[in-house]
């Protein structure tokens, strides 16, 4: 069973005011998609996409779906299911 995740990923605000702001740093997010992938995530598909930032700026936002085994200590299992029910 796999269990999933979506994160909407943007740099912060004030980059959005700055001459060629507004654009994700390549290497921040390479360290956030490599930070997920160390605890199990895989990417599945993500999204670009402009964000309106105030009334004449806009920043560059990812969605990303992202993927990993469920954790088994989080499902029941069939045993503890079964041990649960009564025998009449």
């Amino acid at each position: 069973m796999l269990e999933y995740q979506v994160i909407l990923y943007t740099e912060g605000s004030l980059s959005a005011f700055l001459p060629g702001g507004g654009r994700v740093d390549p290497q921040r997010f390479s360290a956030f998609i490599n930070g997920h992938a160390k605890k199990g995530w895989r990417v599945v598909t993500m999204e670009r996409e402009q964000r309106r930032t105030l009334l004449f700026w806009s920043r560059e936002a990812f969605l990303i779906v992202m993927e990993r085994a469920a954790q088994s200590a989080a499902l029941p299992s069939a045993a503890s299911a079964q041990a649960g029910k009564r025998v009449a």
